[in-house]
């Protein structure tokens, strides 16, 4: 199952570049061998300065179609990581071919957008800085395989 990450606005270099590159590397190298990946980025700009709902109709291009689409939002699913990685499973057991890890501008995602998203993924009730979601999610994207192939990354 292809994973896909479609975020508004663009990620410079600097340290989260660095630790989603890292966390990425090591998603792709474990999930091959469980049909997980590979991992691809997609990046939108509003330049146009319509708000929310431009970013949404730039964020729904990018979704691959008949991927599904996650939503990430603080009103969303919370989940350990052991529940995400058995939920990442049952999405590629289930036949999908691709999902994608939508992550909204500063101002978050356009309710329509997120209504119409298939999941919706918390990582707890406090806003995270959109950047610092990437690399949120590249991470439990990688502690997923790692849980799914037996590794001892993850300890409870």
């Amino acid at each position: 199952m292809r994973v896909h990450l479609c975020a508004v606005g663009r990620l410079r270099a600097g340290p989260e570049r660095a630790l989603i590159d890292d966390y990425v590397t090591r998603f792709n190298r474990t999930g091959r061998a469980l049909g997980l990946g590979p991992f691809a980025s997609v990046e939108v700009e509003d330049r146009k300065g319509g708000g929310m709902e431009a970013e949404a109709a730039l964020l729904a291009r990018s979704v691959p179609t008949g991927a599904l689409c996650v939503v990430m939002d603080e009103r969303g699913r919370s989940m350990t990581s052991p529940e995400f990685a058995e939920q990442l499973a049952r999405w590629r057991d289930g036949g999908r071919q691709d999902v994608a890890f939508c992550i909204g501008g500063a101002d978050g995602l356009a309710p329509g957008f997120r209504a119409g998203a298939d999941f919706a993924l918390s990582f707890g009730a406090m806003v995270w800085p959109h950047m610092l979601v990437r690399v949120m999610v590249a991470e439990q994207l990688y502690r997923a395989a790692s849980i799914l192939a037996g590794s001892p990354y993850h300890r409870e």
